[in-house]
């Protein structure tokens, strides 16, 4: 099995540059460089992720969804129906209009309460603030010590402040103890978001979001083998943030904090379009496309490192999209609505509707009254103008 990795998956003219053999990569006394056998040990660590979050979200974000006053809205149970239920875990959570038809025939109901039957069955399913509060809190505290490690990792790095110093002696360039476990950390967490991720809230972007996990993945995966490291801790960095600032940002919003997370969204905002739109292509894909090619004939790796960078510069410009939406209805009707991805829970319009026409009917006899109150107030002051002798 081994030998057969070595010649069609690990062959080193896909993953080095012409002229660089595997052999050039052996560690020695004064230099260690990436293996790929070093990736499988972020397996275990990203199920070390989900116990910590296990822990984390239950000691500490639900006490803290507490103390931020986040309260649950009441949900109506659908009531137990055999036939709806089977429908609904088998075949189809929302079904069409001629099936509402039939299903009604079948219970011996209205469309009307089959389909509300659905809705709230929907509902049911769909997860509550406090589980989206403690997801957003388990992201926010993972991004910004990330992005805080990160810093502090780089800033004393040459290729942090000119770009041209990712390619110098590359690919022969050692692999430091923090850039090892700022990469296996990263790894980790994503493969654990991935393992969770049928587990976790959805959104409208779900299939966006596994393509992202997988092509980070196999963009750290890769990078390390191939030893593009400096470029990958800045893609990292780049990626880290803005996410802390967005996960905060749902957690006020959970907790019903509105202008504290419409401020913080702005900040959020500005620093995703400049980190992702800006700094992104600029700085990074551009080193990657142009300044590397000052050091090496492009090969595979540098075909496929660059490919997975464009996946995620789409992607980047797909979540762009609903963050300028969002931000237009801030600028000109003066607050934020939902996030755009969200899956929130539906509201039944029939009963909204006759709460609409029994809060209008209130209204109306109020009105009513009031008119029939001022009108008999004129009359019974006529009769008593006319109970009045005349003036001569």
């Amino acid at each position: 099995m081994s030998s057969v990795l070595d010649e069609w998956l690990w062959h080193q003219e896909y993953w080095l540059p012409p002229g660089i053999t595997w052999e050039d990569m052996e560690d020695s006394e004064h230099a260690r460089y990436p293996r790929p056998r070093d990736l499988t040990i972020a397996i275990p660590y990203a199920f070390v992720f989900i116990a910590v979050r296990f822990l984390f979200e239950r000691f500490i974000a639900l006490p803290l969804s507490k103390h931020m006053g986040i309260k649950e809205k009441s949900r109506r149970i659908a009531p137990p129906q055999p036939t709806l239920e089977k429908v609904y875990t088998t075949q189809n959570t929302c079904p069409k209009k001629s099936d509402l038809l039939a299903l009604s025939k079948q219970c011996n109901i209205s469309v009307q309460q089959v389909e509300i039957w659905f809705r709230h069955r929907r509902n049911q399913d769909r997860p509550s603030i406090t589980q989206k509060f403690c997801e957003a809190s388990w992201r926010f505290a993972f991004y910004l010590l990330a992005f805080v490690a990160g810093l502090c990792i780089l800033l004393d790095k040459p290729w942090f402040w000119d770009q041209k110093e990712c390619w110098k002696g590359y690919p022969q360039q050692v692999l430091l103890p923090s850039l090892y476990w700022y990469y296996m950390v990263e790894l980790a967490f994503y493969w654990s978001l991935l393992f969770r991720i049928s587990l976790d809230v959805k959104r409208k972007d779900f299939k966006e979001q596994i393509i992202h996990h997988i092509a980070t993945i196999f963009l750290i995966g890769f990078s390390y083998c191939a030893n593009y490291i400096r470029v990958g801790t800045l893609v990292m960095l780049v990626h880290d943030a803005s996410d802390y600032i967005m996960e905060f940002a749902k957690m006020l919003n959970y907790a019903g904090w509105r202008k504290t997370c419409d401020v913080l969204f702005v900040v959020f905002a500005a620093v995703f379009l400049i980190t992702r739109l800006v700094i992104f292509p600029n700085v990074v894909i551009y080193t990657t496309f142009y300044y590397s090619m000052e050091i090496f004939q492009p090969f595979f790796g540098y075909y496929f490192f660059n490919i997975l960078l464009m996946v995620l510069q789409l992607l980047h410009i797909f979540w762009a999209y609903f963050i300028l939406k969002m931000a237009a209805k801030f600028v000109f009707i003066g607050k934020i609505d939902k996030d755009e991805r969200s899956d929130d829970e539906e509201s039944d319009g029939a009963e909204e509707e006759d709460g609409r026409m029994e809060s209008k009917s209130a209204s109306l006899t109020k009105r009513n009254g009031v008119l029939n109150t001022m009108t008999n107030g004129m009359k019974s002051k006529s009769n008593e103008r006319n109970k009045l002798p005349k003036a001569r």
